[in-house]
């Protein structure tokens, strides 16, 4: 059978799974490939380290060179994260006659058109199944299989890491830092989490989608984000009373105006689809103006769920389908206008909750509706606890639940509240979801 040689670039834990893939189920990879992958060389900063020995000698090198000055070598997958020095080694690779299949999604998010276009002047691929979703295949479906379609909206569960701390949180009544400690111990938190939980992770990944699905150039550092790391567990409880979830949402909805673009903390209501996202999955809804919605769901990262994305596009790439996908669809094309163009984020509608702590005393909602009525934020359910009996607490929990407003009424709306005098602390406000 023809043998085609593919090399490895980091052997960390999405590495090691490809390392996996490859070696014990040649069989499987060659069977849809039609020809053997020979992974013939894997770089590492470290080649004395115990866990390499179990691969065939030769393999493991510490010299990029072995790779770049290898003509036989076709396909390498580059699976170093961050920009550099992820970026240098690609165009090195790219420039030696190398097609390129990558995980980064910070690395495309950040230098996409730059690396694209110099793989398309050189004649080569670049292949990124696995950087947005892990498992699942969401950047074939869109490029592809969803290509007789208008994309409409895109919601998605896009960062397995927010997810999982988000779900301890509120089936287990965690605290984040627990919930965090707990996520790095299973592996599916970094030592520094920052990225995940700040929402940068997911709006990288949305910066893609939005490229692919709607033809829009958006800088991932210009999507409005919050991350998880301010949801207090007091929220995910009242959102339970209320009959909804929260989960860290990134949204791409096109309207008349444009197309709207953000991440955050949002109500989901529980029982749909989203909803009922669990632990460490991701899952992304995509309604297409021919197919109507279509759900996708599964685990967004970890070693066998990313390191299978990859394979698969060893296997394209090897197969020469790739190759025929890059040169037509010409993704991050930086010298194509935006076919869209972005909605300001002050503009967008949404519903909202307001958690905000009151001291108990006459006219204070009446203070509160009236701000939000100066600035046209109707009230659609109200949640009150009563004060403690014994008398020792002056200051009560307010919820409220609004009907649909701009952003940036909405904005004002709880600035203006939260310096009222009656209002003691923070005005706490998240998205709702609205529809399924």
């Amino acid at each position: 059978m023809e043998k085609t040689k593919v090399a490895i670039v980091g052997l960390g834990t999405v590495g090691t799974g490809v390392a996996k893939l490859l070696l014990d189920h040649g069989d499987r990879t060659a069977r849809h490939a039609g020809r053997t992958l020979w992974l013939q060389r894997a770089v590492v900063r470290d080649a004395s380290k115990p866990e390499y020995a179990d691969l065939p000698e030769g393999v493991v090198t510490e010299d990029l060179d072995d790779v770049l000055n290898d003509p036989e070598i076709k396909v390498v997958a580059q699976l170093i994260g961050g920009l550099e020095p992820a970026r240098t080694i690609m165009l090195k690779l790219l420039e030696s006659g190398k097609d390129v299949v990558t995980a980064n999604k910070a690395l495309l998010a950040e230098h996409g058109p730059e690396l694209f276009g110099r793989a398309r002047e050189l004649g080569q691929c670049i292949a990124f199944e696995a950087a947005v979703a892990g498992g699942i295949p969401i950047i074939t479906n869109i490029s592809q299989c969803l290509s007789a379609n208008q994309i409409l909206s895109l919601e998605g569960i896009l960062n397995g890491t927010s997810n999982f701390l988000v779900t301890q949180m509120d089936r287990l009544g965690m605290s984040f830092d627990d919930a965090v400690a707990q996520a790095q111990e299973l592996g599916y938190a970094e030592a520094d989490p920052t990225m995940d939980v700040d929402g940068t992770d997911a709006a990288q990944k949305l910066a893609i989608l939005a490229h692919l699905a709607f033809g829009a150039h958006p800088r991932w550092a210009d999507i409005p984000r919050l991350g998880v790391d301010q949801l207090d567990p007091a929220d995910l409880q009242y959102a339970r009373e209320l009959g909804y979830r929260i989960k860290l949402l990134a949204v791409a909805r096109l309207g008349s105006e444009g197309l709207e673009l953000h991440v955050s903390p949002t109500l989901v209501k529980a029982g749909t689809p989203l909803a009922e996202v669990q632990d460490a999955f991701n899952a992304i809804a995509v309604c297409g103006d021919a197919v109507g919605p279509v759900f996708y769901h599964g685990l967004g990262a970890g070693q066998m769920p990313t390191a299978s994305a990859v394979v698969a596009d060893i296997i394209d790439t090897a197969v020469g389908r790739t190759r025929l996908t890059f040169q037509t669809l010409k993704q991050f094309n930086g010298d194509e206008q935006p076919r869209v163009s972005l909605r300001p984020f002050s503009e967008l509608p949404g519903r909202y909750y307001l958690r905000l702590h009151v001291t108990d005393s006459p006219g204070v909602l009446g203070e509160i509706t009236g701000v939000l009525g100066r600035h046209q934020v109707s009230i659609a359910s109200v949640i009150q606890h009563e004060p403690a009996s014994d008398g020792t607490n002056d200051v009560v929990p307010l919820v409220i639940m609004t009907h649909s407003a701009p952003e940036g009424a909405a904005g004002r709306a709880a600035n203006e509240i939260e310096n009222l005098d009656c209002v003691v602390g923070k005005v706490i406000r998240l998205r709702v979801k609205v529809g399924e």
